[in-house]
């Protein structure tokens, strides 16, 4: 075998040992990076999909209870800036999709019907596993529409939860065999809304209850965790002109 012959053969195999090498690692790496990858993707999306959700609920209770909006203006408000948020959603899809975003064209049909139809589900209905009685129930409307929005939205995430009381006069404090009160959440406040709802703690497991305490926190609420009559959390708009019990 000549020389040439020889260098040809060598070069060959150096190739050879270059596509059998490197090919295994770039594999190797392009999959690490897609592990890797994999968390902050499903956290990114965690976070657009809840994020319209905490807007909603926290923005309403924010221009209520800080600002003193009126209610229908507080969540009419909130429910605008959450319609934008999904607009803007909407229009990333599109222009990724399309390579335009028609933003009013998702707005018009998309996010505004999702966001109407979110509210007057919320606003309307309560399902007979998520309340104590059927009198609860028949209260639920009572309820300020801001605290309706928070507990259908914790509703979702929490099937099991059970709304144990609503609205209360008076009188309903003596058959618990508890002091009345002067002022309550439970009472029909100045706005004709029931400003408070208690929600059963026995027989959940403690960090969920921790937890939705946690949410109603966060979303601008006050609770209360206390035994009256039987354990339970107690929630309420954060309003300063009534007894927070």
């Amino acid at each position: 075998m000549d020389n040439d012959t020889r260098r040809i053969l060598a070069d060959f195999d150096k190739r050879l040992e270059r596509i059998d090498v490197s090919a295994p690692l770039g594999a190797r790496r392009a999959w690490r990076f897609r592990a890797k990858s994999i968390p902050r993707i499903l956290l990114t999306l965690a976070v657009a999909v809840v994020l319209p959700f905490i807007v909603l609920v926290r923005l309403g209770s924010w221009l209520y209870v800080r600002w003193s909006y009126p209610t229908w203006v507080a969540l009419g408000l909130a429910a605008g800036i959450t319609v934008v948020l999904l607009a803007l959603y909407a229009g990333w899809i599109s222009r990724a999709l399309t390579g335009r975003a028609r933003l009013v064209t998702v707005a018009k049909w998309v996010a505004v019907p999702l966001v109407a139809a979110y509210c007057g589900y919320a606003l309307l209905y309560v399902a007979d596993t998520n309340t104590k009685t059927p009198e609860v129930r028949s209260y639920y409307r009572s309820l300020h529409p801001v605290l309706r929005i928070a507990l259908s939205t914790l509703i979702l995430a929490d099937d099991a939860l059970v709304i144990t009381d609503v609205a209360r006069v008076p009188e309903d404090y003596e058959r618990m065999g508890l002091p009345v009160r002067d002022r309550s959440h439970h009472y029909r406040q100045r706005d004709g809304y029931v400003h408070a709802a208690d929600l059963r703690t026995i027989g959940r497991p403690t960090w969920r209850n921790w937890l939705i305490e946690r949410y109603f926190r966060v979303m601008g609420f006050r609770t209360l965790r206390h035994v009256g009559t039987a354990d339970h959390l107690h929630v309420g708009l954060g309003v300063p002109d009534a007894q927070f019990d």
